[in-house]
């Protein structure tokens, strides 16, 4: 998973949480989506991509690994939230155009950090990724956010339902130019011949693509999926505003939801698979049943029995300050990647050399590496969380 980000002037604010910011907020949803924006930084940051454990590497195509459920988990904990931070601010009284100036606003925010991204470390217009993880991001926060305030609950759970079937139909049942019928004349997610590669290639020059290959992983069609992932999270944000449900029913039946999910998912994948880099329907559903899962462990042992809260402080500090942690990881790791170094190649790699072989394997080595990468990436969010600062778009 690749983000990028860095926008040019852009006008962030910064603004000092009260007292009481836990108190206030749901604490398991802030831990987990520290954890994942750790995890984040962790898989992006391998030293040797090559040799790293399996878990911590993408699919090569079809399957699901580790690696493929942070990207998801993240979308899905951004659709809880909005749906949170949207009933809060309601109740504060703002109205609809105000809120959605501010998505908007955001959005575009957004989208420009991740193409400033794209452009380093030295912009050319020419080779320029239109497409990328912070874009993804937008695109969905955008469009689950409309759906919300436009729509309500219901029109929500009926867009993600059209998402990903209409995408498992797109890609299962429409012919492509050049290469059939799937699952008849070529294999069914053919690499290349799939319905979602082909408009990444009839409307993405390849200059524009990642890696100038023949598809985008956060490319136009597979973006619809996408915003299924972040609409079930606003589904369960709203579920878990409910005034009229006790506690212990919400997690009851969040639980039962993601088992679910989960199943259904696994079932749909031996005919539709797991693909986090086309992001099939399949995928969209097992994976929002472990982020679901993992939301519903965590509020029960973390909010319900008041465990493990003073252990949650490292991950904490990341949800608070999750952009800037990112963005902080994806320059650092630019740069690194970017100085050249006679002997190694780039200081990364020279740095990475300082690392003893005595202390095990090339993957083995490289966890260290992403590890203390993480640790790094911590400290400048850990101080401003020390200092109660919030940046915010």
């Amino acid at each position: 998973m690749d983000i990028n980000t860095r926008s040019a002037g852009a006008p962030i604010s910064t603004a000092t949480a009260p007292k009481s910011i836990d108190k206030q907020r749901i604490l398991s949803l802030d831990a987990l989506r520290g954890l994942t924006v750790a995890l984040m930084i962790l898989v992006n940051n391998a030293a040797d991509g090559a040799s790293s454990y399996r878990q911590l590497r993408h699919s090569v195509w079809n399957g699901c690994t580790l690696t493929d459920v942070v990207f998801p988990l993240f979308l899905f904990i951004m659709g809880v939230s909005t749906a949170i931070s949207f009933q809060s601010r309601i109740v504060k009284g703002a109205n609809h155009g105000e809120i959605m100036r501010q998505v908007l606003r955001r959005t575009a925010l957004i989208i420009l950090i991740g193409l400033a991204l794209n452009a380093l470390p030295i912009p050319n217009l020419a080779t320029l990724r239109y497409f990328g993880v912070m874009q993804r991001i937008g695109l969905c926060y955008v469009a689950s956010a409309l759906a919300l305030l436009a729509f309500r609950p219901k029109g929500v759970m009926l867009i993600a339902g059209l998402s990903v079937l209409g995408y498992w139909l797109l890609l299962t049942k429409v012919p492509v130019p050049g290469f059939g019928l799937p699952g008849t004349d070529v294999p069914i997610l053919d690499p290349k011949g799939n319905f979602a590669s082909y408009i990444d290639r009839l409307l993405i020059p390849q200059s524009h693509r990642y890696h100038f290959s023949f598809y985008d992983p956060e490319g136009i069609l597979s973006t619809l999926p996408a915003i299924a992932s972040t609409c079930l999270g606003v589904l369960t944000g709203i579920w878990i505003t409910r005034r009229d449900v006790p506690t212990p029913r919400k997690l009851a039946a969040m639980l039962v939801m993601a088992l679910l999910l989960t199943s259904c998912g696994l079932a749909w994948s031996q005919s539709f698979p797991l693909n986090k880099r086309l992001w099939t329907s399949s995928y969209v559903l097992f994976t929002a049943g472990i982020s679901l899962a993992l939301l519903t462990f965590l509020m029960w042992i973390v909010d319900e029995k008041r465990l493990l809260r003073r252990s949650l402080e490292p991950f904490l500090a990341f949800g608070a300050n999750a952009l800037t942690a990112y963005v902080f990881s994806e320059v650092l790791s630019i740069a690194l990647g970017s100085i050249p170094m006679r002997r190694f190649g780039t200081l990364q790699a020279c740095l990475y050399h300082l690392i003893p072989t005595a202390l095990g394997s090339a993957a083995f080595r490289s966890l260290i590496w992403s590890i203390l990468f993480v640790i790094f990436c911590w400290l400048p969010v850990f101080y401003l969380r020390r200092r109660r600062i919030v940046v915010k778009l």
